[in-house]
């Protein structure tokens, strides 16, 4: 055997072994061009058959026109639809809205070289009157007190400025105030409703300025939570008012509580504002804000008839003293404790003492001072007579006072 046998052997395997791989790429390359010139050929044929297949009908325009078919749903292709979002609400928000305005407190800076005046708060106000050149708006006791200017912003005002606005009347127990701008200001009013007639569960919208005048106008809707609650707003004093789930932020104080036939029915005054609690609003009812209003524009302050006593309700008394102090019966459970009777008054010429527990007013039951208070103002005047119903040391009494004017 040659002794170089072997390795001439193994050179001629290898070069078989090359020429088989050479073979092997070749063949792929054929098929690759093939592959491509075929798809070249068949993407022309499409082209140029496309118009004829659309004009026979065999394939949608849409397709040669580069859009896939309409977007469909279970309920059918897409379409176009006008929706009529007229409502009850909106109509209602259309009528009231223009009439209600931005109230803004001014102050003098606390600069004493300086008699510039800055805001130092703003609120809600209604437009509800218009005549005589003048157009009156109603808002809150607290968005003005304390300033030394007040300026109603109109919003259909170019230049967004306030409207220097007088001050006709302020009321702090019924947190109501009375303003009075130019007429020409005043494009609208709203119209007053019964808040006699509301109900729980009847649809409520809210329209104010909540957190200043940057939200001008918004609109929270919501309904009726209770047409009627007593609050208490300090240790003396409780007010009537309609409570409202519709939101209610500072700066709406002051705005429109309206129902859906386009009425203030409410001058919206306060909400409770802790932690965990929403969709309690409250607003003064319109009916009792009428004669407010009405007092404010025509004397500069309401004119109420005076009792002429210090009062406290009996629930804030503690029940061991209803015995011990008072002396009164079983049934006796709810009334107004007499704390101290002002000389020269009404109720100290008819002879009623402290601690006296009023429990009627001309034969109409009175639970608290608050119902006292409604009563009073609402049905009486300064020089009537009434009659009080009240308990001392256990006797059931009657006397009539001549009522005053509020000092």
């Amino acid at each position: 055997m040659d002794p170089y046998g072997q390795d001439n052997q193994t050179n001629e395997n290898g070069h078989n072994s090359e020429e088989k791989e050479g073979k092997k790429g070749t063949s792929k390359s054929t098929l690759f061009f093939t592959a491509l010139a075929a798809a070249v050929i068949g993407g022309l044929l499409v082209l140029l058959l496309t118009p004829a297949l659309i004009q026979s009908g065999i394939l949608p325009e849409q397709y040669f026109a580069g859009r896939g078919p309409a977007f469909t749903d279970e309920n059918g292709p897409e379409k176009s639809v006008k929706v009529n979002v007229n409502t009850d609400i909106t109509e209602a928000v259309e009528k009231v809205r223009p009439a209600v305005v931005g109230v803004v407190n001014l102050k003098k800076t606390d600069d004493p070289f300086s008699q510039k005046i800055v805001p130092q708060g703003t609120g809600s106000g209604i437009i509800f009157r218009k005549e005589d050149g003048k157009a009156l708006v109603v808002t809150n006791h607290h968005v003005i007190a304390g300033a030394a200017e007040v300026g109603v912003v109109i919003s259909n005002r170019s230049d967004g400025k306030p409207v220097r606005a007088k001050v006709l009347g302020s009321d702090q127990p019924t947190d109501l105030a009375v303003l009075e701008i130019p007429a020409k200001y005043a494009k609208a009013v709203a119209p007053f409703g019964n808040s006699n007639n509301i109900k729980a569960g009847e649809p409520a919208v809210a329209i104010g300025n909540p957190l200043g005048l940057e939200f001008s106008q918004s609109v929270t809707a919501g309904v009726i939570s209770s047409p009627h609650r007593n609050i208490q707003v300090s240790e003396t004093m409780s007010m009537d008012v309609i409570q409202t789930d519709a939101a209610i932020n500072p700066g709406n104080s002051g705005g429109a509580l309206v129902n859906v036939a386009g009425q203030v029915i409410g001058i919206n005054s306060l909400k409770i504002a802790e932690q965990g609690v929403e969709g309690l609003g409250f607003a003064i009812p319109a009916n009792d804000a009428k004669p407010i209003i009405n007092d404010l524009i025509q004397y500069g302050e309401v004119r109420r008839p005076y009792l002429g006593i210090g009062l406290r309700d009996l629930e804030a008394v503690p029940q061991e003293a209803w015995k011990s102090e008072l002396n009164l019966p079983d049934n006796v459970t709810d009334g107004i404790v007499v704390l101290d009777v002002q000389p020269g008054t009404g109720a100290f010429k008819a002879g009623l003492r402290k601690l006296d527990v009023i429990v009627a007013l001309d034969g109409k039951r009175m639970r608290n001072s608050s119902e006292l208070r409604s009563y009073l103002w609402k049905n009486k005047k300064a020089g009537d007579d009434m009659e009080v119903t009240f308990y001392r040391n256990g006797k059931k009494m009657t006397k009539t006072v001549t009522l005053t004017k509020e000092p």
